[in-house]
């Protein structure tokens, strides 16, 4: 049987597993799913139809699977919220539900750490292993990549996506897509080059994050040419660099979908 507190308030038809606890004063709805060895330590509000996957510890004061913050579209039905596995959600935070423009689906993988105070807002997409630092925040439909760190008080803006292994440096606004491994400062934020150690701590090695890093230099700080049309030399020149293709698949994406890709200075 589930260890579920006395105070706890749990709706009929939520689906709790056995393994699960359910600390004091939680408030789950009918639509929700709790996966095996889920913690909610206590005055957690669980709204709607919200999944949490297995071994994910909710701390107090969070509150998953309300509607979101887009107007006319606070209460809409079958809008969910997915939580993937093994993840720390910590004090405080709140992760909206979806909306009818984007399968009303928000979504958070497996692995990740959400510290006090973040939040993440309707439509969102976060990859496995990501952090967001006390206080970050992420506008409606952002992509974050695998692997992803916002420092504290960060925000993005709605719609941008942050690639594989990009870190956001504290107190920096970002209103353009960030590419894989790439490092954003400055309170605007700006792109200022390569993640060099996330990337080594991912298991790359030197002559790698060179190669990377020489990529990086041609395409975002060359002289010859614009942008776009080192991005497209870049293709060739750099075909058979899998990371480098990644970057440059992950703007060419971009450019399809009319997004602008942050570049340097």
């Amino acid at each position: 049987m589930s260890k579920i507190h006395a105070s706890a308030v749990i709706e009929d038809g939520a689906k709790i597993a056995d393994t699960a606890e359910i600390g004091p004063f939680c408030w789950i709805s009918s639509q929700a799913k709790i996966g095996e060895n889920v913690r909610l330590l206590g005055r957690v509000t669980i709204y709607g139809d919200t999944t949490i996957g297995d071994g994910t510890v909710v701390f107090p004061g969070a509150c998953l699977g309300t509607g979101p913050q887009d107007h006319g579209n606070e209460f809409v039905e079958g809008a969910k919220v997915i939580i993937g596995k093994n993840n720390v959600i910590r004090e405080n935070v709140t992760i909206h539900a979806g909306t009818p423009k984007e399968h009303k689906t928000t979504v958070v993988g497996n692995g990740c750490m959400l510290m006090v105070n973040s939040h993440v807002a309707h439509d969102c997409v976060i990859g496995n292993d990501v952090i967001m630092t006390n206080n970050a925040v992420i506008g409606g439909h952002v992509r974050l990549g695998d692997g992803v760190i916002l420092g504290g008080n960060s925000a993005v803006h709605q719609f941008c996506r942050i690639g594989r292994k990009a870190m956001i440096g504290g107190l920096s606004g970002v209103d353009r897509d960030v590419i894989p491994f790439g490092i954003v400062t400055g309170d605007r934020g700006k792109l200022r080059g390569l993640n060099r150690i996330g990337m080594m701590r991912s298991g790359m090695d030197e002559a790698t994050i060179k190669s990377v890093t020489h990529a990086f230099m041609y395409i975002f700080k060359g002289k010859e040419d614009t942008f776009d049309i080192r991005v497209e030399k870049a293709k060739e020149k750099y075909k058979d660099n899998v990371l480098v293709m990644e970057q440059l698949n992950f703007i060419s994406d971009g450019l399809i979908g009319r997004r602008k890709v942050m570049t340097a200075e």
